[in-house]
C-alpha cells in the first residue's frame, strides 16, 4: 500500500475517535450530569484508548518503514 492510504487511515481513526468522544459528552451534558472523572474512570479510558493509538501509529509506522 502507499503512504496516502495509512494517511487516510490515520485520519478516519483519530476522525471516529474524537466523535465518539464528543457524542459521549453530549450524552452526559444532556441529562444534566457533571463529567468527572475518578481513578476507575480514568483507569478504563486509558485501556481503551491506549491500543488505540498503538494500533493507528503502528499502521502508520508499518507504511513508512
Amino acid at each position: 500500500m502507499n503512504n496516502s492510504t495509512f494517511t487516510i487511515f490515520i485520519v478516519f481513526g483519530f476522525l471516529w475517535i474524537f466523535m465518539a468522544t464528543a457524542a459521549v459528552i453530549a450524552l452526559f451534558k444532556a441529562d444534566g450530569q457533571e463529567i468527572r472523572f475518578g481513578k476507575t474512570g480514568l483507569i478504563i479510558a486509558i485501556s481503551i484508548i491506549l491500543p488505540i493509538i498503538i494500533t493507528l501509529s503502528y499502521a502508520a509506522f508499518k507504511g513508512t518503514f
